[in-house]
């Protein structure tokens, strides 16, 4: 047997955000038609190395490959000059079930379909015209976030927003340089919710960092922070103001913002608009009015891995890109 690895640079050179873009759309889509395999998420968490890790996985009925993805977030990882998340996947054909390829990209892939999948959110529940983007953290996520949003979306202003200003400075003069467009970093988090059109929290924060009454009429927000169940970003009574969409219901019913706002008794699983992917496929509209409130809480589904590992692997294949490892 032979096992093609790929690293992250090569990882990189293999597939571009307009493909995972387009290929979590689609991912989401085949999951609210029940064309696709998704087993429930493993977590892990290291309490005390302020640590965290997720094993995914998935399988796109009629794919030649399925995939399970281990991601890592340890936090503390700066302070020790390292990148805070990491990881790889695993692909396996889904004809033999043999290891087909290892790529073992430090997690980009991860980054890259979070991303893909909060612009999928943004194109089909936020306002055709943005006049202003707040991004509200200034980690790794807060980059591919930006980035992937303004393949969808073109607001006339860009906001920054993070606990600690110095972040937000340093975010905003790279992230300034990177996409060309000016970014203006906001005094502070409830100033930037004031001032956007469409926001995009991006933190790991286990308490409310947006209130409700910060939010003004017509909003889109997509949460993707809160992806165990202690996270939270936004104030349950947000939720119970908006039009509520989840990437997974069973898993948002546990680990997402809407896992808060359930709890608190502001919102019942019945009061969900609608998964993402019933969007996706047509089967629910998206945004119906210009002045509702939608809320995006994404905590991730293993089929938006599955399919940008399935176009890697076809690219790699193709290319004759990576290396052979014997076993």
């Amino acid at each position: 047997m032979r096992i093609r690895l790929l690293n992250e640079a090569e990882t990189r050179g293999l597939i571009s955000p307009t493909q995972a873009i387009a290929s979590c759309r689609d991912a989401f889509a085949k999951l609210a038609r029940g064309e696709v395999e998704l087993p429930d998420v493993l977590t892990i968490e290291v309490k005390e190395r302020h640590g965290e890790v997720h094993a995914k996985g998935g399988y796109l009925h009629g794919a030649p490959r399925f995939s399970i993805k281990v991601a890592t977030g340890f936090y503390d990882n700066p302070s020790r000059g390292l990148p805070t998340t990491s990881g790889g996947v695993w692909v396996f054909s889904a004809v033999t079930g043999h290891l087909e390829l290892m790529i073992l990209d430090n997690g980009y892939l991860t980054e890259l379909r979070t991303g893909a999948a909060g612009a999928v959110a943004a194109d089909l529940l936020a306002r055709q015209t943005i006049a202003t983007a707040g991004v509200v953290g200034a980690g790794v996520q807060a980059r591919y976030q930006l980035e992937a949003l303004l393949q969808v979306r073109n607001p006339g202003r860009i906001l920054v927003a993070a606990r600690r200003t110095a972040q937000a400075e340093a975010y905003a003069r790279e992230m300034s340089e990177r996409v060309g467009r000016p970014i203006e970093v906001a005094p502070s988090i409830e100033a930037l919710v004031r001032q956007s059109d469409l926001i995009i929290t991006t933190t790991p924060a286990d308490s409310p960092i947006v209130r409700s009454e910060w939010v003004k009429p017509g909003t889109h927000l997509t949460a993707m922070g809160s992806d165990i169940p202690h996270k939270r970003e936004l104030e349950a009574a947000l939720l119970g103001r908006a039009k509520v969409v989840v990437d997974r219901i069973s898993q948002c019913l546990t680990q997402g913002e809407l896992h808060h706002a359930v709890d608190a008794g502001v919102i019942t699983a019945a009061d969900v608009y609608a998964e993402l992917g019933e969007i996706a496929a047509g089967m629910k509209p998206g945004r119906t009015s210009e002045t509702e409130i939608t809320i995006a809480d994404l905590t991730g589904v293993g089929v938006l891995d599955a399919a940008v590992a399935n176009l890697v692997a076809e690219a790699a294949e193709q290319g004759g890109v990576g290396r052979w490892l014997d076993v």
